[in-house]
């Protein structure tokens, strides 16, 4: 499971001055051996055709004693890339590089301006939930909720999701956008995901890397979301907006959803991110974050490469110039339909 407040949990291997060497050539090793025994991707990621062994021997060339900090950090964000992880990422006091074309290489299928437009002026934010019902039928003054979650980063608490629960009792449906949300903390993943969950309910399965070997893991672990013990339950249908920029938590957030019954995925499938973050710290000081284990889906399906979604929906250019979100307006149909079956 994904979430970058996670990475503070796991054991960092770091630099004494005993240690501390600015050597390119040790500072390349570390990088590649420590991906060597403790990434988790490489069946996923390489080509066929391909070995992470290759890779020492392919960037190994461009190493020099004489080059310069920018020059090595570039060689090294050249040799993580190869990966195409989302989680692989290379920090140093001048600069951050983490690979990013699971996401820009897609449509976004948002428009913030045309988005905000279906909160209105009179919206509401429940600490990091922004929310407000949109009336879709002016005469009988029929609604739905919407909610925007931007960031799995920002804590949202029981209290919060109730105060907005409460406020669209009266709501034929909910709609939550999580379009962009590029992940945080999975605990608010859970407390979320719990206001939907009638019943305990499997939504995936874990696997953590176990030893140096690329194909040494655990056996997988079943991953249950239960019900909320604090406050409202929510039954009505659900609407989860998505597109290509929701990942790491966000992406388990979605595939919890997935799961429930009356719970709608519509967009585009997620940008994925299915590993939980470990970390080390090379020689020189620069620290170095990198997936550590496997998400599958309860049928065992990789979730690394995304969730697609139950209904796929993209954001029509016409649409936007009169206003209108495509992807919103698709799930208000979806939960007025679902509406007349729901008790």
């Amino acid at each position: 499971m994904l979430s970058l407040v996670l990475l503070g949990l796991v054991c960092l291997s770091c630099s004494t001055e005993k240690d501390y060497n600015l050597s390119p050539r040790a500072n390349f090793d570390a990088l590649w051996h420590e991906l060597d025994v403790g990434y988790c991707y490489f069946q996923e990621k390489l080509p066929a055709d391909s070995t992470w062994e290759m890779m020492h021997q392919k960037y190994l060339p461009r190493i020099s004693e004489g080059m310069s900090s920018y020059e090595l950090f570039d060689v090294l964000s050249a040799l993580m890339m190869e990966l195409k992880d989302g989680h692989v990422t290379l920090y140093s006091s001048f600069d951050t590089k983490a690979y990013d074309e699971w996401r820009a290489s897609y449509p976004s299928n948002v428009d913030r301006q045309v988005r905000f437009r279906y909160l209105g002026s009179a919206y509401r934010i429940a600490r990091s939930l922004v929310y407000a019902p949109i009336e879709y039928n002016e005469h009988q003054k029929d609604s739905v909720g919407l909610i925007y979650y931007s960031s799995f980063s920002n804590v949202v608490g029981h209290n919060n999701i109730n105060a907005v629960l409460q406020s669209f009792q009266n709501c034929r449906g909910v709609i939550i956008d999580i379009r962009d949300n590029g992940g945080g903390s999975l605990s608010n993943a859970f407390t979320l995901a719990s206001h939907f969950a009638e019943k305990e309910t499997l939504v995936g399965y874990t696997s953590y890397k176990t030893g140096p070997g690329h194909c040494e893991f655990s056996s997988p672990k079943s991953t249950i979301l239960k019900p909320t013990k604090y406050g409202i339950l929510w039954k009505k249908p659900v609407v989860v907006l998505t597109n290509r920029g929701v990942y790491s938590a966000a992406n388990d957030f979605a595939l919890f959803m997935k799961q429930l019954p009356q719970v709608t995925l519509l967009g585009d499938t997620t940008g994925g991110g299915g590993g939980l973050p470990r970390g080390s710290e090379l020689p020189n000081g620069w620290r170095l974050r990198y997936s550590g284990s496997k998400t599958m889906d309860p049928e065992g399906n990789q979730v690394e490469f995304g969730i697609p979604p139950d209904i796929k929906v993209s954001l029509k250019e016409s649409d936007i110039e009169k206003g209108k979100d495509t992807l919103i307006e698709e799930a208000i149909k979806v939960i007025v339909e679902k509406s007349k079956s729901t008790p």
